[in-house]
């Protein structure tokens, strides 16, 4: 893809989101700072990580030989469900897996061996498990992390930079031991130049923060 494509349509300044993201730059001169190609070098691997549940999502729950139990379900902001026999049950926070032995163990008081199996229809996720993308993208958003995602693969789904980024300025807020850390990417190089050492994995909970140019 055209790094034309990629960078995106011009767009309206919006105020509060520069103040809130020179206010995070601010705030992120005491954290450890790197270089996306040190961070390649290192290994530039990110977690294996199981999909938890979150607000939001959609399950599909199957009680086999009870088609009056099995239904599909939204999870609720407080992070329960509720189906027939089982209600207010936790969700959030759990593996499909889990759940299914949790909404199990409940059914078991009504059925002999309840054997349940959950499948996810819709993701939203756990906060932990977001991509958040803050400042000049076209459509600054959180994302649903996703295993070997990248840092073009966000650009391209908030839609690349605005006509008002500081590409190169950007910054990873990544949460490591005893605290959080810099990476500098330089997205203006990835995109126009090819430098593929800007392309490193992200990682659940990174915060991506693009700042505005200042001409």
């Amino acid at each position: 893809m055209s790094s034309w494509a990629i960078r995106g349509l011009p767009g309206l300044r919006h105020a509060a989101t520069a103040l809130l993201v020179v206010g995070l730059l601010g705030c992120a001169s005491g954290r450890p700072a790197v270089d996306a190609s040190e961070v390649r070098s290192a290994g530039n691997t990110a977690p294996a990580t199981e999909y938890s549940i979150g607000p939001g999502d959609s399950v599909q729950i199957f009680v086999w030989d009870h088609a009056d139990l099995s239904t599909s379900v939204q999870v609720r902001p407080d992070g329960k469900i509720s189906t027939p026999l089982v209600e207010d049950l936790q969700a959030a926070g759990k593996t499909p897996t889990q759940l299914a032995r949790d909404i199990e163990d409940v059914l078991k008081e009504y059925i002999r061996t309840p054997v349940v199996t959950v499948i996810m229809q819709g993701f939203v996720g756990e906060g932990a498990q977001q991509i958040r993308v803050i400042g000049q993208a076209v459509s600054p958003r959180a994302l649903q992390y996703r295993q070997g995602m990248t840092v073009l693969d966000v650009l391209i789904e908030v839609g690349g930079l605005s006509e008002f980024a500081a590409g190169n300025r950007a910054t990873i807020i990544r949460k490591a031991a005893g605290g959080e850390r810099e990476i500098r990417v330089r997205l203006d190089r990835l995109l126009n130049d090819g430098d593929i050492e800007q392309n490193v994995l992200m990682q659940p909970g990174d915060v991506l923060i693009i700042p505005q140019s200042f001409f």
